[in-house]
């Protein structure tokens, strides 16, 4: 193991070789993130309901 002040001055270089994103860049992907997670979960929720009408009414057949 190393000398901790060594290893916080070596952390600290790696931190500034770190690209940071803008905070323009970081609004568009956050609402990117949004919208897909809207759209996975509509799509879901429709795939459950067709499911759900077919199992229905396959079950429904044996009355």
């Amino acid at each position: 193991m190393a000398n901790p002040f060594n290893f916080l001055q070596d952390v600290r270089a790696e931190a500034r070789k770190v690209t940071w994103p803008t905070r323009r860049e970081t609004l568009i992907t956050t609402g990117v993130v949004i919208l897909m997670v809207f759209t996975t979960a509509l799509f879901f929720l429709s795939v459950d309901q067709m499911i759900r009408l077919v199992v229905g009414f396959i079950l429904g057949l044996g009355r």
